[in-house]
């Protein structure tokens, strides 16, 4: 395989070449299954676009200009959420670039985070992250990794009573922190909780997916790969006989009917680099998704490798 640039500096690229899925009347986006947002009812596309690393490409304009390619892809193929935080250095501009090439999609869902530890700098946190995106206001607003949340979730939550987002929420990538989450979760008026969720990191189906599910909190799934982990540790094994009963074609795929065919997610976000991945991953999103039986063999599937 030739290796481009971006393979080089940053090979973390997921999935293969596959064509869109026929486009479809079905829920909100042509061709994407959708799933409700509980507190709203708005239709979400099953599969959006994570920027953690992949985005983080500082002022190099040739892979800038790839992930703006990447940002058109994503749309055409009836994407809406993007997801980002200050954490991830470079990605908010590298976003924001694409979104202006691209005329600001009017379907965009724009998720953001605030990660800081001093309070007072949480508004002048999420004005610089809306500057660097070039949007009026974001969609969701998230407290990433728990950071001074007893001070950061009030403030959001007021921001949502004014009109200045349209949804709040917590987000962690760490299972210590679950316990938290789940207080969390219990006691706050949030609208999203994000987390880490694949077919070898179940734990939030313990407690996380099902409390979301009573709660009515939409459920964003984060690291689906591991970071392209998954990837790389299955894509020499053999695709099961009957991967096409999962309705998915190749790994990537496979993993991510995985993920959005339990009823508690609303949307996951892989990262990536190439516009032929993020159309495999957004394919993911249409068609059969697995029933109760097909997840269990996919596990066992998985697990015996």
């Amino acid at each position: 395989m030739a290796f481009t640039r971006r393979a080089t500096i940053q090979g973390l690229g997921l999935g293969i070449l596959l064509p869109l899925a026929p486009r479809l009347a079905f829920g909100q986006s042509a061709g994407i299954l959708t799933r409700p947002i509980p507190s709203t009812k708005e239709p979400m596309p099953l599969v959006g676009l994570g920027t953690w690393i992949t985005f983080n490409v500082g002022d190099d304009p040739v892979l800038k200009d790839e992930c703006a390619d990447v940002i058109a892809a994503f749309f055409e193929g009836g994407g809406r959420m993007i997801d980002s935080s200050p954490m991830y250095s470079s990605s908010q501009p590298t976003i924001g670039y694409g979104l202006r090439k691209l005329g600001y999609p009017k379907h965009l869902f724009s998720a953001e985070k605030v990660w800081i530890s001093d309070p007072e700098q949480g508004g002048p946190q999420i004005e610089a992250s809306r500057a660097y995106w070039g949007v009026d206001k974001f969609d969701l607003m998230q407290v990433h990794n728990l950071v001074s949340w007893e001070e950061h979730l009030p403030a959001l939550i007021e921001m949502k009573a004014a009109g200045k987002l349209r949804y709040v929420g917590i987000t962690t990538s760490e299972e210590r922190r679950h316990g938290e989450i789940e207080r969390i979760m219990a006691s706050q008026p949030i609208d999203f909780v994000q987390a880490t969720y694949n077919i070898l990191d179940r734990k939030v189906e313990d407690r996380i997916l099902p409390l979301a599910q009573e709660k009515g909190i939409a459920v964003i799934v984060n690291r689906p790969f591991r970071q392209g982990e998954l990837i790389r540790q299955l894509e020499d094994e053999p695709l099961p006989d009957w991967l096409a009963e999962t309705g998915a074609r190749n790994w990537a795929q496979f993993l991510l009917k995985f993920i959005i065919s339990h009823p508690a997610v609303t949307c996951a976000i892989p990262a990536t680099t190439r516009v032929d991945h993020v159309r495999g991953n957004l394919e993911a999103a249409s068609g059969n998704l697995p029933d109760e039986k097909m997840r269990r063999r996919m596990i066992d599937y998985v697990e015996a490798l």
